[in-house]
């Protein structure tokens, strides 16, 4: 089974097309195809609350690009999903409906909350029984949800985000709502708390803090890392920190929002998977088609190595609901 996600964010468009193989007892998720293209939808629509023409220009090619190489992998099922900044622009609407009539594609602009599970989908494997901030920073907004002993208790979305936060079109009103938020749900009688932290953003920040594989990172650890960055101009962070040039102005602005959180939930350390939105709609794919088999998704090996296995439980304890 071939599948293909297609993750529209307001910082980059990612595609991933996986072939899936299943023995009956794992899965093995074999990165076929991957493309990031940098295209900054969020500067457009948190400046002037629009998508320019230009923008939408670039769109309907990507999209058209997307739409063949789908074609060519021969994908059996693929999802197109928009988050923050299509559903806040004035002409996000209409945009998606100019690429479904123009080119066949069909975009689903989805809530924090459909964000939110579909992240959910690829983390749960990673959970245990301590409690659990989930913290996933994007472009436009931040999706936090809270886990107590495997259950998920609490989710919200909030617009903070990194490319919100680079134009300066972040609300104070929002900080402080997600600062009340945190600490009115995180209760004394739910112990410590272990942070897991999802995006591109915190992924280049536990790179750079040089940890052993698997390895949580300490909340001083990544205070380290946001300084030593800071040190460095964006140029330097291109080419000695080897960070791509959409991600060198942001990654500051997003480690903030991390740092913070956990400072807010007294949580010391965090956990990085490498997993995000376009593995939990990889995972909902694969559901939708198989034999309605329930998956949990385990990522054994580094994501750049293109290979994700998902061990299936049994009937009695099936992970995802």
């Amino acid at each position: 089974m071939k599948l293909a996600a297609i993750d529209i964010g307001s910082n980059a468009i990612r595609f991933q097309v996986s072939s899936v193989l299943d023995n009956g007892t794992r899965l093995l998720f074999k990165k076929m195809e991957y493309v990031r293209f940098p295209l900054r939808l969020g500067h457009d629509v948190f400046t002037t609350g629009r998508i320019s023409d230009k923008s939408k220009d670039k769109f309907k090619k990507l999209m058209h690009t997307y739409k063949l190489l789908l074609e060519l992998y021969e994908v059996d099922d693929y999802m197109f999903c928009a988050t923050s900044a299509m559903r806040e622009s004035e002409n996000g609407a209409e945009l998606v409906q100019e690429v479904r009539n123009q080119i066949g594609v069909n975009i689903e602009v989805i809530d924090g909350q459909r964000e939110a599970d579909l992240i959910n989908r690829a983390i749960s494997s990673f959970l245990t029984n301590e409690t659990h901030l989930h913290i996933d920073v994007g472009g436009g907004s931040t999706e936090l949800n809270i886990y107590v002993q495997g259950e998920k208790l609490h989710t919200r979305s909030f617009k903070v985000g990194s490319v919100r936060i680079l134009e300066n079109r972040d609300s104070p009103v929002a900080w402080e709502d997600m600062e009340r938020w945190i600490k009115d749900h995180i209760k004394p009688q739910y112990g410590k708390v272990m942070a897991v932290g999802t995006g591109g953003n915190i992924s280049k920040i536990y790179e750079l803090a040089q940890l052993k594989p698997h390895r949580k990172m300490s909340l001083k650890r990544l205070d380290e890392v946001i300084a030593m960055i800071g040190q460095h101009s964006i140029e330097e962070r291109i080419y000695k920190l080897q960070m791509n040039p959409d991600r060198a102005d942001v990654i500051i602005p997003a480690g903030n929002i991390y740092r913070k959180a956990m400072a807010w939930a007294q949580s010391k350390y965090i956990f990085v998977p490498e997993v995000g939105l376009k593995d939990g709609i990889l995972l909902h794919l694969f559901e939708k088609n198989a034999t309605q088999r329930k998956i949990e998704f385990v990522n054994v090996e580094d994501q750049s190595q293109g290979k994700k296995i998902s061990p299936i439980p049994s009937k009695r304890a099936p992970r995802l609901k």
